[in-house]
């Protein structure tokens, strides 16, 4: 066994679990990206924040299953933890590797000093202190292991040195791992047979159910199974967020998104249904408009990988603990003789509803309204979509208007979303476009969005990562225009416009001036051109689409249908 020093290791270690590439603010883990230039082929993305190299490593990771790579020295730790919170809401699977106060310095106001550990707690499944070169094996394997199995999520190492030197310049014997992928979902839990047959006992009774299928049917890879039990039971099946592309919107019972980010139909079948079964999913306030979607006394079947999840919310809930795969497969095997035709009456109920829903689209907003209508934007941009395309979708605005008007209807095309980091989107699909070269990433975010980490843009040209970035230019956050409505006593006056208007910019120039290609589109008949040119230029591309001030994206209520 030879002798290796840590940066040798961890280069090797990392290169042996499937590692493609890491994000980071430098200085740091000099020593182990210097190794990984001589002996790997990892791709090292040097970024302009450690916030964006968190981002970039949680994209490569909702992309691939595999966990996303991001470092920084001490000083910029605490910025790296902050930048894992959407990780950690998100239940995706990146690793923080920091470096730490030395030893002789520790609490001496050393300069830029901070203990950065403490904030590593609340925003990741483990976070460990590695002092002694001997324990950095066990250790980073450990961390892969947390990040990887039951509910994937954020591991974080702290290497000692400011910028890990500490464990990277000492030498030690050990053997590098065995090569092979660490992906999610790392182990596979069956279900219980006895959960099963309550459950299918309960579902065999349903007359209205509904299943609603979340990031953990995507975590696993069980889009064909989560359907296939829906069209044996004759059930609606909606989906979470996180779930948006486990279920082809053109399915006959596919009825969109609940909750909060909803299409209203959604909502009102949910309302109705007399059983609801959740896979893979939370069940938080998002996807449930804070538990009155479905309402509280609803009888539900939960399965999900979390016991800790399973009747959290509802009350009246059969729980199921399992991989998302394994648990469907078996649920269906025990519903071998269900009649789905003695639910054709709640499916075309179903049917209805979204029909009528999809109607009041060209009224509330014209195609060729000017300026143009967000809605118009997203439903074309689904229409205009490769059927590679991996959309990546930022929080607010634009997870609503994706959440609730793009449909993604071929089987290859993909969708993550931002759990609540405004910026989040851009570089988030840098990452994911590094990681997955055979998909076209196209992000779609706000210019409130971008603003956040504009010079990630540079990022993009430097390493001519082909993704597209779809602009919803309003030249405002206007999603805080009810907010300040109410503060201002029911009608905006005064200086409101200082709290939420921006400039009216060219961001096509922007982009050209940071060497990523610039489209600009007012009209709604220039996205198709716009799209076509975009996707088939070998290097970044912002179309900045200036769209309606006023338009804001609805919520979804707890209103019943009326009929």
């Amino acid at each position: 066994m030879a002798e290796q020093s840590g940066a040798e290791y961890l280069s090797r270690a990392l290169d042996a679990y499937g590692v493609t590439a890491v994000f980071l603010v430098p200085t740091t883990l000099s020593a182990t990206l210097v190794t990984m230039e001589r002996e790997t082929g990892i791709a090292r993305i040097v970024t302009h924040g450690e916030k964006a190299a968190a981002y970039m490593a949680d994209g490569y990771a909702r992309a691939t299953g595999r966990p996303g790579i991001c470092m920084a020295q001490n000083i910029g730790g605490a910025n790296l933890a902050a930048g894992l919170r959407d990780a950690y809401l998100g239940s995706s699977p990146v690793i923080a590797l920091t470096g730490g106060p030395y030893e002789y310095s520790r609490g001496r106001n050393y300069y830029q000093e901070i203990e950065d550990f403490p904030l590593f707690k609340p925003v990741t499944k483990s976070s460990r202190q590695v002092f002694d070169v001997t324990r950095l094996p066990d250790q980073l394997d450990q961390a892969f292991r947390d990040a990887t199995t039951g509910q994937p999520g954020p591991a974080h190492l702290e290497l000692a040195g400011h910028t890990g030197d500490v464990v990277e310049n000492q030498s030690f014997e050990a053997p590098v791992p065995r090569s092979g992928v660490r992906r999610v979902p790392a182990i596979r839990i069956a279900p219980e047979p006895a959960a099963i047959a309550r459950a299918a006992d309960a579902i065999r009774r349903a007359r209205r159910p509904v299943i609603v299928a979340g990031g953990g049917v995507r975590a696993s890879g069980a889009g064909a199974e989560v359907v296939a039990l829906a069209e044996r039971l004759g059930a609606p099946i909606a989906t979470s967020l996180n779930g948006k592309d486990t279920v082809p919107a053109d399915h006959p019972l596919a009825i969109g998104i609940p909750g909060l980010y909803a299409r209203a139909s959604a909502n009102q079948i949910l309302l109705e249904a007399d059983l609801v079964l959740y896979v893979g999913s939370k069940t938080g306030s998002q996807v449930t408009l804070t538990w009155q979607v479905p309402p509280p006394d609803t009888l539900v079947v939960h399965l999900d990988i979390e016991p800790t999840e399973l009747g959290r919310h509802y009350p009246q809930t059969i729980p199921i603990v399992a991989d998302a795969r394994l648990g469907l497969d078996a649920l269906r095997a025990a519903l071998s003789y269900v009649d789905p035709g003695g639910t054709a009456d709640w499916v075309a109920r179903a049917r209805r509803l979204g029909e009528r829903w999809s109607a009041g689209l060209e009224e509330t907003a014209p195609r060729d309204a000017e300026p143009m209508r967000p809605e118009t934007l997203v439903s074309e941009l689904g229409r205009l979509l490769p059927d590679n395309a991996l959309v990546v979708a930022d929080t607010g605005h634009a997870g609503m208007w994706t959440g609730g008007y793009l449909d993604l209807a071929a089987a290859d095309q993909g969708y993550i979303r931002a759990a609540g980091s405004l910026g989040w989107g851009l570089p988030a699909g840098i990452g994911a476009q590094i990681a997955r070269p055979d998909a076209q990433v196209v992000v779609f975010t706000g210019d409130g969005g971008l603003f956040y980490h504009l010079a990630e843009l540079e990022t993009a040209a430097r390493w001519n990562v082909p993704l597209v970035v779809v602009v919803n230019d309003n030249r405002s956050l206007n999603q805080e225009i009810n907010p300040y409505t109410v503060a201002y006593g029911g009608s905006l006056t005064g200086r409101h416009h200082e709290l939420w208007h921006f400039q009216d910019l060219d961001l096509a120039a922007v982009a050209n001036s940071l060497g990523v290609t610039g489209i600009r589109v007012t009209r709604a008949r220039d996205l198709e051109p716009a799209i076509a040119r975009a996707v088939a230029i070998n290097g970044p591309v912002l179309i900045d689409v200036v769209t309606d001030i006023d338009a804001i994206a609805p919520k979804g209520t707890a209103a019943r249908a009326t009929d």
